[in-house]
């Protein structure tokens, strides 16, 4: 079941009056404040930090996930790496077509809905076009442009001549996340995942049709710059994938961590909804259950002008990111052998590394830690894209962008990621409101006066005046129906309980 925006302005026009303060009772745990920064405070390789070695008890850590399936891990990591090999064979065959594309019109038509989902499900990544108006996305980048020379000093990375902008309220990207297609989109996407409980259990509450607004940066990154060069990496945390207390609450990899890396399926929804992904209070480190990492693009934007690249094998890359730090070589990188199956062990003695993964940090890849993955060949560039095309790609997915753009225009998007309603994510929301309030910035991200002061800002009265009802819900300035007759009642519940977390009671 798709959402469908309503743009009926007169309903939307709710006194201001009923937005309410968040409730004084909040969860345990939760930090509401993070350290000042910019996009390099995430990763090592932008800001040119060197990390230190993880502490022991990861070495605890990594026995205890597979204690007991020792042997199975070992069988499951040669197949895995044959599996690879299968695959990267394809990857340098297909190139960018293996990414695959449907079109916003299109999203009704079952035959070319279904043949998206089964690539999507494959890959991890898409393209939908046309989700808004060439003019309109073009429209977008202009308005930042003149939003940023209204206000002078705006913070971002490189520092010199920004390419990432610390800016989450500006009114392109109020705009860009109220758009009744943006949120139309999110819905189809969140679509493509599954709950393994059925759709009347109540055990855990979540709504793929309710998608929440998720304030993120923008990038207008000009040619020539080769400072943004921000290389293979996966968000959503990083050490976070291997604690007990992180990604172990639900139980996200069990069968990779017993040797069943093939029973893995990347697109089960509910195991991740108990998931802490953010342990460590990071700058930038997302706390929020995202489905899809994602932007809409306000340029065009094609193969080496500072463009998205994905490792399209979502389920054998994340096992081998996974499984890599149990294993270890017997030869060096320089012999002809050295990725043979056979020159790879289990670790004895066990060590603390989780290879590219730092604490409060993203997790990053590279040829010399993940070799298998190939990374030079497997990193292929999304298909060329147009203003108000989509690009959205799954949680786990390995992306980075084009170490030099290279093209003779900007390269400028719009982050927007694709999120269910949960009861974490309904709390995540009623403190992002309150950051939206005053201007700062949202609460996953670095600190600071942010845009409280900024020309031209726009804020939640104008979105209550002047924005659809669907848009004020996602942004958790409305209450959501609970009387809708197509609901399950797991999701009845869902919405109720977002309710009561956002300050609105029974609604």
């Amino acid at each position: 079941m798709f959402c469908f925006a309503r743009r009926n302005l007169r309903q939307s026009r709710i006194a201001l009056s009923k937005i309410p303060n968040n409730p004084a009772s909040t969860s345990p745990g939760i930090i509401t404040s993070k350290t000042s920064g910019d996009i390099s405070s995430v990763f090592p390789s932008l800001s040119g930090s060197s990390p230190e070695p993880l502490p022991p008890r990861f070495a605890t850590v990594k026995k205890g996930l597979i204690h007991g399936h020792e042997a199975q891990v070992r069988d499951s990591w040669k197949r895995l790496l044959h599996a690879l090999k299968k695959r990267r064979e394809e990857i340098k065959t297909k190139g960018s077509n293996i990414v695959p594309e449907i079109n916003f019109w299109n999203l009704n038509d079952v035959e070319k809905r279904t043949e998206f989902r089964d690539a999507l499900h494959q890959t991890g990544v898409g393209v939908i076009r046309g989700v808004v108006e060439g003019k309109e996305a073009l429209g977008w980048k202009e308005l930042v442009k003149r939003y940023i020379a209204s206000n002078p000093g705006v913070k971002g990375f490189p520092p010199n001549n920004p390419a990432v902008y610390e800016l989450y309220w500006s009114p392109s990207q109020i705009l860009a996340r109220a758009h009744p297609n943006v949120l139309r989109a999110q819905c189809f996407l969140m679509s493509h995942w599954h709950s393994a409980l059925g759709s009347s259990d109540t055990k855990h509450f979540i709504s793929t049709s309710h998608p929440l607004s998720y304030a993120d940066r923008l990038r207008i990154r000009q040619p020539g710059d080769a400072s943004f060069a921000l290389g293979p990496h996966v968000d959503g945390g990083s050490c976070e994938r291997w604690e007990p207390s992180g990604y172990g609450l639900g139980g996200v990899y069990n069968c990779i961590f017993e040797g069943n890396w093939e029973k893995y399926t990347p697109w089960e929804m509910t195991c991740r909804i108990p998931v802490k992904s953010d342990l460590y209070n990071g700058p930038g480190g997302c706390s929020m259950y995202r489905m899809f990492q994602g932007w809409v693009a306000m340029s065009e934007i094609g193969r080496g002008h500072g463009h998205l690249k994905v490792c399209p094998m979502i389920k054998e890359a994340t096992a081998y990111m996974l499984l890599r730090p149990f294993f270890a070589p017997s030869r060096t990188p320089d012999d002809p052998q050295y990725l043979d199956v056979a020159n790879w062990t289990l670790e004895d003695p066990v060590s603390p590394s989780l290879q590219g993964a730092v604490p409060s940090n993203g997790q990053e890849l590279n040829a010399e830690l993940h070799p298998h993955l190939a990374l030079d060949d497997t990193m292929v560039h999304v298909p060329e894209v147009r203003p108000g095309d989509y690009v959205a790609w799954h949680c786990d997915s390995i992306h980075a962008v084009d170490s030099i753009h290279t093209g003779a225009s900007d390269s400028s998007v719009l982050y927007i990621p694709a999120c269910p309603l949960t009861e974490a994510n309904a709390e995540y929301l009623a403190r992002q409101r309150e950051t939206f309030a005053e201007g700062i910035p949202a609460p996953d991200f670095p600190s600071g006066e942010g845009e409280s002061q900024y020309r031209g800002r726009l804020t939640p009265e104008y979105v209550m005046k002047n924005i659809s009802l669907q848009a004020q819900r996602a942004m958790g300035l409305a209450a959501f129906d609970v009387r809708q007759h197509e609901l399950f009642e797991r999701e009845r519940d869902t919405l109720q309980t977002a309710n009561q977390i956002l300050g609105f009671g029974k609604a």
